[in-house]
C-alpha cells in the first residue's frame, strides 16, 4: 500500500511547555509511526500545532499574570523546541495565526450555510460576580457519570462529555470562592444524534484498530443519547463567530479541531516542498489519504465523535480517520504529573543528563498504551543501563575485537542464508509492532532489548562476521524509529538481499548521568 499518510498529533494546548508525560503519550507514538512509514517508502505528512483558542490558555494566563496571547506565544516556542529536542520528526509545527483562523471559518461557514447547525437555548454555569459564562477550562466540578473531579465539557477520567450545566457542584477555576449560578444562553450546536448511524458504522469498520479502553468508551457513548455539540459559546476568548444568530459569541475551541489539523497538514506539506492550493487539499476525498490520529484517551470523544461528525456533515467531501491510536495517563513516581504542585519533569532538563535515545527507549518501553504507567528516574537509569547500554556496548566491543583479529576491516564478509532469514524474521516482528493493527511501542522497545543478548552470545561464540553484521544492521533498521540517534544512518526498513556486507563500527552508548 502506497497511500499517502497524514499523521496527526493532536495539537497541544499552549498553556506551558510539554513535560515527559506528554511525550510518552501521543508524541512518541506518532513520531515512531511516521519514521517507520518513511523508512518503508510511504509518503507521509506528519504535523501538529497549538490550539490557542482553548479556555485553558485564558485560565492559565490569568493565574500567571500574563495575557493569553503572551502565554500562547511563549508556550508555542517552548513546545516546538521540546519536540525538536526529543527527536519528534514533525514535517511542520504550524503557527497560530490569521491563516489558522481563516481555515477554521472556511470549514465551519459552509456547514452553517447548509443548515447543519441548530440554535439551542441551553443552561450554562455563570459567575455572578464577574458576569462571565463558565465553560470548558473555566469551570470545574464533579462528573455526573463517574463522580470524579472534572473540568467542563469532558471528563478526563471516564471520557464522557458533560455539556452545559451537567457538572455537579460547579465552581470557577480562576475564582473558586465566587458564587456560580446557571443562566440560559442561545448558542449554535451540531445535533450529534443525527450522525448516530454513520458514527456506528464508522466504528464498526475500525474497531480492530482501536485499543480496548477506546472500544469500551465508544460502546458506552453509543449506548446513550449523543448530546448536542456546542459550536459557539458566549465567551470573549477565541475566534469570533460570524453567524448572525449568535452575535458577540466565539467559536468553541473544540470545533476548531478538524480545520486546525487540515491547516497544520497544509503547513507541514509546504515545509517539505509540497505547495498546496488550499489548506484542506490533503484531506479531500479524492486524495484518498490514510489519516491516523495519535491521541490521549481523554480526548477520544471530541476527536473521535464530534470532529468525525463535523467531517461527515460535509457529506463526503473529506476523508475520515482510518485509525485512532489512544494512550492512557503517564504518572511521575506513581503520582499524577502536576505543574502547579511541582511534580513534573521537563524533557529539556532530562536531556541535560540523559542521552536522547535512552529517554526515548525508556518512554517507549513504559508508554501507557493500555493502562496508567509510571516514569521513574531510578528506573530509567536501571532499565536503560541493564537492557540497552550494557549489552549494546558489549556487542560493539566484541565485534570491534573480532574485526581487528580477523583483519577484516574494509573487507566485505559473506552473509550466510541463515543470517538473512534471521534478519528478515527480526524485521517482521518490528513490522508487527509498528503497523496499526497491532501498534505497540512497548513491544517494539522490548524486542530491541530482547535481541541484544542473542547477538552478544553469537559474537562471543565466534559466529560468522558477515552474518553478525547483517543481523546487527537489521536490528538497527528495526530500532531506528525509536533509537533515532543510534539508527540515524540505518537505511530503509528492509533486510536487503546482499550476499556480502562490510563490517562497520558500532558507536558506544553513554549511560544516564554520564553525558
Amino acid at each position: 500500500m502506497n497511500r499517502p499518510a497524514l499523521i496527526i498529533d493532536t495539537p497541544p494546548t499552549p498553556n506551558g511547555d510539554l513535560h515527559v508525560g506528554h511525550i510518552a503519550g501521543p508524541f512518541m507514538a506518532a513520531d515512531v509511526h511516521a519514521r517507520y512509514l518513511r523508512a518503508t517508502g510511504r509518503p507521509v505528512v506528519f504535523s501538529t500545532g497549538t490550539d490557542e483558542s482553548q479556555t485553558y490558555v485564558l485560565a492559565s494566563a490569568r493565574r500567571k499574570g500574563l495575557t493569553p496571547q503572551e502565554l500562547g506565544q511563549r508556550s508555542w516556542h517552548e513546545i516546538r523546541a521540546t519536540l525538536a529536542a526529543m527527536g519528534v520528526s514533525l514535517d511542520g509545527f504550524a503557527p497560530f495565526d490569521d491563516r489558522y483562523r481563516a481555515a477554521v471559518l472556511d470549514f465551519l461557514t459552509p456547514l452553517h450555510a447548509a443548515g447543519k447547525f441548530r440554535t439551542r437555548t441551553v443552561p450554562l454555569p455563570y459567575n455572578e460576580r464577574t458576569g462571565e459564562f463558565l465553560v470548558e477550562g473555566l469551570v470545574s466540578g464533579d462528573c455526573p457519570l463517574c463522580l470524579v473531579f472534572s473540568r467542563g465539557g469532558l471528563c478526563e477520567a471516564c471520557g464522557h462529555p458533560n455539556n452545559f450545566d451537567e457538572l455537579l457542584d460547579p465552581r470557577s477555576t480562576m475564582d473558586t470562592d465566587d458564587p456560580v449560578t446557571v443562566r440560559d444562553a442561545e448558542i449554535l450546536v451540531l445535533p450529534m444524534e443525527e450522525y448516530r448511524e454513520q458514527l456506528t458504522e464508522f466504528y464498526r469498520a475500525r474497531e480492530h484498530r482501536m485499543r480496548p479502553h477506546t472500544v469500551q468508551l465508544v460502546r458506552e457513548l453509543l449506548a446513550r443519547p449523543l448530546p448536542d455539540f456546542p459550536v459557539t459559546y458566549p465567551v470573549g476568548w477565541g475566534i469570533p463567530a460570524p453567524f448572525p444568530e449568535t452575535p458577540g459569541q466565539t467559536i468553541n475551541a473544540w470545533a476548531e479541531g478538524i480545520p486546525a489539523v487540515m491547516y497544520c497538514t497544509a503547513y507541514a506539506a509546504e515545509q517539505i516542498g509540497q505547495p498546496v492550493a488550499a489548506d484542506d487539499e490533503h484531506w479531500r476525498a479524492e486524495r484518498d489519504a490514510e489519516v491516523v490520529y495519535f491521541i490521549g484517551f481523554d480526548n477520544i470523544y471530541f476527536w473521535g465523535f464530534t470532529h468525525v461528525a463535523l467531517l461527515m456533515a460535509h457529506e463526503g467531501e473529506y476523508v475520515l480517520p482510518d485509525a485512532i491510536i489512544s494512550n492512557e495517563f503517564y504518572e511521575l513516581e506513581n503520582s499524577k504529573f502536576s505543574t502547579s504542585l511541582g511534580n513534573v519533569v521537563y524533557p529539556r532538563d532530562l536531556l541535560e543528563e540523559v542521552p536522547r535515545d535512552l529517554i526515548r527507549f525508556y518512554l517507549a518501553l513504559s508508554a501507557p498504551e493500555h493502562q496508567q504507567t509510571n516514569f521513574g528516574r531510578e528506573a530509567l537509569e536501571k532499565v536503560t543501563g541493564s537492557r540497552l547500554v550494557e549489552p549494546w556496548n558489549r556487542l560493539a566491543g566484541l565485534l570491534g575485537k573480532a574485526v581487528a583479529e580477523a583483519g577484516a576491516d574494509g573487507i566485505e564478509q559473506p552473509v550466510p542464508d541463515a543470517a538473512r532469514q534471521r534478519a528478515s524474521a527480526m524485521l517482521d516482528r518490528f513490522r508487527a509492532c509498528y503497523e496499526l493493527d497491532g501498534y505497540s511501542l512497548n513491544r517494539a522497545a522490548a524486542y530491541i532489548a530482547d535481541q541484544l543478548p542473542r547477538l552478544v552470545r553469537a559474537a562471543e561464540s565466534g559466529a560468522d562476521l558477515g552474518g553478525l553484521f547483517f543481523e546487527v544492521r537489521a536490528l538497527l533498521r528495526g530500532a531506528a524509529p525509536i533509537l533515532v540517534d543510534l539508527g540515524e544512518s540505518a537505511g530503509p526498513f528492509e533486510a536487503g538481499e546482499e550476499t556480502a556486507v562490510l563490517p562497520f563500527a558500532l558507536p558506544l552508548l553513554a549511560k544516564a548521568g554520564q553525558r
